[in-house]
C-alpha cells in the first residue's frame, strides 16, 4: 500500500470520526430538548391547584378556607414545610390536600387603594361648611396632633365619624381636607367596588387595608359609600349576600380592634344613612354622626366664590342673579355650572364669561338634575 493510499484512508476516518461526534452532540441535543418537551407536556397535564386560607392547624391536618367561604379539615403533604393559621396555601381541587405554601406578604392588592401622595385640598377650598369643619378639626384633627391632651383631661376622642347627606355637598373634600391638615396618609375603600369585585376576598381585603393604614401612620381610612357594606342585615339566602356579611362583620372587627389615641382614623361616608346598620353606629365604632346638608344661602356664595375665582367674569355678569339661580343645588352642580359657563365663553371664542353663559350653564345643570330625579322615580 503506497503512503498515498494510507493518508487517503487516514483522512476518511478522520472524517468518520468527525461525523460520529456531531451525531452523538446533536443526539446528546435532541435528547435535551425532547426531556424538555415531556416535562413541559406534564405540566400542561397537570391539574390546576386551589388556594386557600389556613385557619387552623393540627399536627398532620389543618382546617382551610376555600374561596367561596366554606372550610374543609385536610391532609398536609409531608412535602410542605411549617405552615400557621392566616398562611396561604395551595391545595389540589380533589381532596384539598395542602400542597405548597405560598411565600407572600400581601396576597392582595390592598395598596391600590392607598394615595401615597398626601391630598392636596386645603380648608380654604371648601366653602359653606364652617360647622362640617369645626366638628372634624375636634375629633380628627386635635386627637393626631395633640393626643396628650385628651390624655390630660381624661377622655377619649371618637375612633370615628360618619358623614352624611345628599351627593355633591363635600363630604369626600372634608376627608381629604383634615387628611391633609394632619398630614396623614388617605386610604380609601370604595364600598360598591369591595363587595363587586372581591367576592371571597373581602374580608381579608379589609384586613390588609387596616395594617396597612397602621404600617402608614398618621393614616385616615375613607370609607365611601358605606351603605353597600353595612346595610341592615337581612336573612342571607344568596352566597353575595354572606360575602357582604363576613366583609361587614370584618369592618366591624376591626373598628374594635384599635385604640381611640391610636393614629389612625376612620372616616364613613353614604348617602343614606336610613338604611344602615345599627352596629356600625353603635358607641366605639362610628358613633359621631356629621351631616353635611345642601350648601345655606351664605353658604352657596362661597363655594360659588372658590370656583369662580380664577374666571374671567365680564361686566355684564349679575352676582346676586346668579345667587338666586342656584339656591338649592349642591357644592358639586355649583362647580359644574361654572365649569359649563366657562365652555359656552370659549365655545363663543371670547375670554370673558357672561350673565348669558352662566344662564345657559344654570339651565343645563338644572335639566340634568330633574333628568335625575325623574330615574330614580322611576325605578328608584
Amino acid at each position: 500500500m503506497t503512503s498515498e493510499d494510507t493518508a487517503q484512508k487516514s483522512d476518511e476516518a478522520s472524517r468518520y470520526e468527525d461525523n460520529m461526534n456531531n451525531l452523538e452532540q446533536e443526539n446528546k441535543v435532541l435528547r435535551e430538548t425532547i426531556f424538555q418537551l415531556k416535562m413541559e407536556v406534564d405540566r400542561y397535564r397537570s391539574p390546576a391547584l386551589m388556594l386557600a386560607d389556613v385557619v387552623e392547624v393540627f399536627e398532620k391536618t389543618a382546617i382551610i378556607r376555600v374561596p367561596n367561604g366554606n372550610r374543609f379539615l385536610v391532609n398536609k403533604s409531608s412535602e410542605v414545610g411549617e405552615i400557621k393559621t392566616g398562611d396561604l396555601v395551595t391545595v389540589e381541587q380533589k381532596n384539598l390536600t395542602i400542597v405548597d405554601k405560598i411565600e407572600s406578604e400581601k396576597s392582595l392588592e390592598a395598596d391600590k387603594f392607598m394615595i401615597i401622595d398626601k391630598p392636596k385640598i386645603k380648608w380654604s377650598d371648601i366653602g359653606g361648611l364652617k360647622e362640617q369643619e369645626r366638628e372634624l378639626k375636634e375629633v380628627v384633627e386635635l386627637p393626631l396632633k395633640s393626643p396628650e391632651l385628651f390624655k390630660k383631661v381624661g377622655i377619649t376622642p371618637p375612633k370615628g365619624i360618619l358623614l352624611h347627606g345628599p351627593p355633591g355637598t363635600g363630604k369626600t373634600l372634608l376627608a381629604k381636607a383634615v387628611a391633609n391638615s394632619t398630614k396623614s396618609t388617605f386610604v380609601e375603600i370604595v364600598g360598591s367596588e369591595l363587595v363587586q369585585k372581591f367576592i371571597g376576598e373581602g374580608a381579608k381585603l379589609v384586613k390588609e387595608v387596616f395594617k396597612m393604614a397602621k404600617d402608614n401612620a398618621p393614616s385616615i381610612i375613607f370609607i365611601d359609600e358605606l351603605d353597600a357594606l353595612a346595610a341592615q342585615r337581612v336573612d342571607m339566602g344568596t352566597s353575595g349576600e354572606r360575602e357582604v356579611q363576613r366583609t361587614f362583620m370584618q369592618l366591624l372587627a376591626e373598628l374594635d380592634g384599635f385604640k381611640p389615641l391610636d393614629n389612625v382614623k376612620v372616616i364613613g361616608c353614604t348617602n343614606r344613612k336610613d338604611i344602615l346598620d345599627p352596629a356600625i353606629l353603635r358607641p366605639g365604632r362610628l358613633d359621631r354622626l356629621i351631616e353635611v346638608p345642601i350648601p345655606s344661602k351664605e353658604g352657596l356664595k362661597e363655594v360659588f366664590k372658590i370656583h369662580s375665582k380664577n374666571m374671567t367674569l365680564d361686566k355684564s355678569y349679575n352676582e346676586e342673579r346668579t345667587y338666586k339661580q342656584i339656591e338649592s343645588m349642591s357644592g358639586a352642580e355649583i362647580k359644574s355650572v361654572c365649569t359649563e359657563a366657562g365652555y359656552n365663553a370659549i365655545r363663543a371664542k371670547r375670554t370673558k364669561v357672561t350673565q348669558k353663559d352662566f344662564d345657559k350653564a344654570i339651565e343645563k345643570v338644572k335639566g340634568k338634575e330633574e333628568e335625575e330625579n325623574t330615574y330614580k322615580g322611576m325605578f328608584g
